[in-house]
């Protein structure tokens, strides 16, 4: 993706052309906790239709990809989406034109992980804990999944209850083993976050820390920013542009927050961050001066970790597929040539003013002119709101038990 111009004064067919990758390639994966009962410590409040079990989450993630013609992976949760054949439950993706993505493993809702799991000071926890992500490497291989995600709430309540450096040894022993068990050519993704459920510190708290264990495994280990994940005021697009350029950008977890990590609808409440995110991927895969942050930024995935407490699940992930869709156009419609001259010369306005220019682009019609091509609804969300398929589900999914936290 070379540098180019684009203004909002750019012909109909040259904006359609800058515009066409979120379209095609943009690779949004859609976690199948998306569509189950969430909430918060407070309630859990029950919807009609959602999924009982893995397999009815990928008919639910398939329905999203259908609608938007992206989002054509699903990323499992290890244990809330066990099955007893996982390359059955590949198959039955397949066969509705999506596949397995990354594999999320879970060591923090076992009453042996209170104190922490792979940073447990007990031997026994630290064991168990490896063992269950070295099964999600094994799930990984058996669907042809290439990533294994880990995040930890490992941490402390109160100071002298630990030694952060042991901890931390024991985190980087644990990982190296789990690292070595990769199927071939698999990523490992390591996720940080700033505090919750551990008060005082978190194992694996902040982007440097994510980076710097993952620098200890290998070039497959990389980090997974969580927008929600940081303090407020933190400068993420900037951590994004670092971690391209060292090469160690392999996921998002998107969502979008107004105070700690309330895991809202991405772009909901700050959509120029998003905007100003996507601003440094569309600049790595322009940068033909930079082969490490070009080849990073064009093997990210952007998976939207969100949890609909209040709203129906899946309108709110076309919804949210469409935000991202909407937001890489803007971010492809910056005039980049301009920018670069702008910035060159020190002109701060100008370069400010390039910005501001391609964020309030209406990219709506134009996506809609896209998906027309392919022979998709202009509207997608419109389009399974009015297609009855909401009630059919909530007709169909009686009984059982309805999958939850």
């Amino acid at each position: 993706m070379a540098a180019t111009r684009t203004t909002p004064e750019a012909t109909p067919g040259e904006a359609l052309d800058r515009i066409r990758w979120a379209t095609t390639e943009l690779a949004v994966e859609i976690p199948s906790w998306g569509f189950v009962n969430t909430g918060t410590r407070f309630r859990v409040f029950p919807q009609a239709g959602v999924p009982r079990n893995a397999f009815e989450k990928v008919e639910d993630a398939a329905t999203v990809a259908r609608y938007t013609g992206i989002a054509k992976t699903v990323a499992l949760h290890i244990p809330w989406d066990t099955v007893d054949d996982f390359g059955e439950l590949a198959a039955f993706a397949r066969d509705r034109g999506i596949r397995i993505g990354g594999i999320n493993s879970n060591t923090f809702q076992d009453e042996d992980y209170m104190l922490g799991s792979l940073c447990h000071p007990d031997a026994r926890v630290r064991r168990k804990a490896i063992d269950a992500i070295l099964r999600c490497c094994d799930i990984a291989r058996q669907t042809g999944s290439d990533i294994v995600k880990v995040w930890l709430s490992d941490g402390t309540n109160y100071p002298g209850q630990d030694d952060f450096r042991a901890r931390r040894r024991r985190l980087i022993d644990a990982l190296t083993e789990v690292y070595a068990a990769l199927p071939d050519g698999a990523r490992m993704v390591l996720e940080y976050k700033l505090y919750e459920p551990a008060f005082y510190h978190t194992d694996v708290q902040d982007w440097g820390q994510s980076l710097s264990v993952c620098k200890h495994l290998g070039e497959r280990a990389q980090v997974c920013v969580d927008t929600g994940h940081h303090a407020m005021g933190v400068n993420i697009e900037q951590i994004v542009a670092i971690l391209l350029q060292e090469g160690r950008l392999g996921a998002f977890d998107l969502n979008d927050k107004k105070y700690g990590d309330d895991d809202l609808m991405v772009g909901s409440i700050d959509p120029y961050q998003l905007f100003r995110i996507f601003h440094e991927l569309v600049g790595a895969m322009r940068d033909e001066d930079d082969d490490v942050a070009r080849s990073t930024a064009n093997r990210v995935v952007y998976m939207l970790d969100q949890c609909h407490n209040i709203e129906p699940k899946i309108p709110a992930m076309i919804r949210s597929v469409m935000t991202l869709q909407e937001t890489f156009a803007r971010a492809l419609l910056v005039d980049t040539i301009a920018l670069r001259a702008a910035q060159a010369s020190g002109d701060v306005l100008e370069a400010n003013r390039l910005l501001q220019d391609a964020f309030q682009i209406d990219v709506r019609p134009m996506l809609a002119e896209l998906r027309r091509e392919r022979g998709l609804a202009e509207d997608p969300y419109r389009a399974y709101l009015d297609g009855g398929e909401q009630e059919r589900r909530a007709a169909e999914r009686v009984g059982g038990v309805a999958a939850s936290w």
